[in-house]
């Protein structure tokens, strides 16, 4: 009897394991265009978002969102919007008038109807000239981070041939990952992501983006005063696999500093 109870106390902890590791991520990520004459605006609209994003953290809608802003070396875009979800169908779903509203008064108790969905649709930035990526997350470094203000993040934007997508999960996995969980442990790095666009047949959107992959510094400091050399290659066939991997894409990098977030602390 004690056996069974000792064989059945096992296979429980073995399965809540096993639905913690199942757990996914799942990011709308958005970079952002505004010109200098729409900073401003932009800003009130971003302050409205920012109390909207609390009440969808509280009702379990999202479970953060970040508001990044990049560096001036990149003229591209001016912001980095994310949001963070535990499921792909909260992450795709619209919410209708009705749902908006519902949140929007318990963040402006005070604000008419009218007013707040105006708020809702004053869309500064032209869309036209922005990115969105619906993304799962599949891969990560171990370590814990605290992602806090002034936190830097280099964003790497990949576009990688269908026919070489195994391939490269793998490569990514399997050898860069490495690289990025030897800079963790050390404290040249805070954190590294891997995520995978998800197909425009699913979102609705078009993009030749496949990768996103998230290099996450604690700040300055640690991004540029850690060595870069690296540890993982040690040999020519190191070098040839790295040289291998990284053929097989092509690569955008940014940078950008948080500047706001709003997390319900899981």
């Amino acid at each position: 009897m004690i056996m069974r109870k000792i064989i059945l106390f096992v296979a429980l902890v073995l399965l809540a394991s096993n639905a913690i590791a199942q757990k996914k991520t799942y990011l709308v990520f958005e970079l952002i265009k505004v010109t200098p004459d729409k900073e401003s605006d932009f800003t009130k609209v971003e302050s409205f978002w920012e109390k909207m994003n609390e009440q969808r953290i509280k009702s379990g809608e999202i479970l953060g969102w970040e508001l990044w802003r990049m560096r001036d070396i990149n003229l591209e875009y001016q912001y980095v919007m994310v949001q963070v979800f535990n499921d792909p169908a909260k992450m795709l779903h619209k919410a209708d008038d009705a749902a908006f509203l519902t949140l929007a008064k318990k963040a402006f108790p005070a604000a008419t109807d009218k007013d707040l969905l105006l708020s809702r649709n004053a869309l500064i930035y032209n869309k036209d000239l922005s990115q969105t990526f619906y993304l799962e997350q599949i891969d990560q470094t171990k370590g814990r981070f605290n992602l806090s203000i002034g936190a830097v993040m280099g964003i790497n934007l990949m576009k990688v041939n269908p026919e070489n997508y195994a391939k490269y999960d793998t490569a990514e996995s399997k050898i860069f990952k490495q690289e990025w969980q030897s800079r963790v442990n050390e404290g040249r790095i805070g954190a590294w992501s891997l995520l995978k666009v998800i197909p425009a047949k699913e979102n609705g959107s078009e993009s030749e983006i496949s990768y996103v992959s998230l290099d996450k510094f604690k700040d300055f400091n640690q991004l540029y005063g850690s060595s870069n050399e690296f540890k993982t290659i040690r040999n020519q066939a190191d070098q040839i696999a790295w040289q291998d991997a990284l053929n097989a894409r092509e690569i955008h990098s940014y940078e950008a500093v948080l500047i706001k977030k709003a997390t319900s602390g899981l």
